[in-house]
């Protein structure tokens, strides 16, 4: 908490916590690409979607991320847009039996998230890295609370 009784903002950069700001957008694409976010060098997965404790190259502490079901989300409304659209352009446009169409769209779904999904959550964990989110900024990643609802129980 600060001195007046308010919360102090421990994500962001340098306009909220005084930390110097990090490069949003190339912590993203080397987190899309599977590199560490801080260096670009190191690899961000040991296995398909599983990270790194941390980074080989710069030692860069990767284990804390929090990323869990946001990539999987990105995902789903990415490949849900472009395969809905090429589906409804395929039964306008051609006279394909359902079973043609489930031949065509279940693979490309299948084939589209699971070629999606690693570099969602890589750049998920490249957004936290430079917002310093979720234990990247040095602080415990503790359960936030309602501090108005904690009061008004006093």
């Amino acid at each position: 908490m600060d001195h007046a009784g308010g919360v102090n903002q421990v994500f962001g950069g340098e306009n909220h916590t005084g930390k110097p700001q990090r490069p949003l957008w190339d912590a993203i694409k080397r987190g899309m690409l599977g590199k560490c976010p801080h260096c670009g060098k190191g690899r961000l997965f040991r296995a398909y979607t599983k990270t790194v404790e941390r980074c080989e190259v710069c030692n860069e502490e990767i284990y804390h991320h929090r990323a869990d079901d946001l990539p999987a989300y990105l995902v789903i409304t990415v490949v849900g847009h472009i395969v809905l659209t090429m589906f409804l352009a395929a039964e306008i446009l051609t006279n394909w039996s359902s079973w043609q169409h489930l031949s065509i769209w279940v693979p490309l779904t299948l084939i589209m998230s699971l070629a999606l999904l690693q570099p969602a959550k890589g750049a998920v964990i490249g957004l936290q890295w430079a917002n310093y989110m979720h234990g990247f900024g040095g602080e415990h990643d503790g359960l936030e609370t309602h501090p108005e609802i904690t009061e008004s129980a006093r």
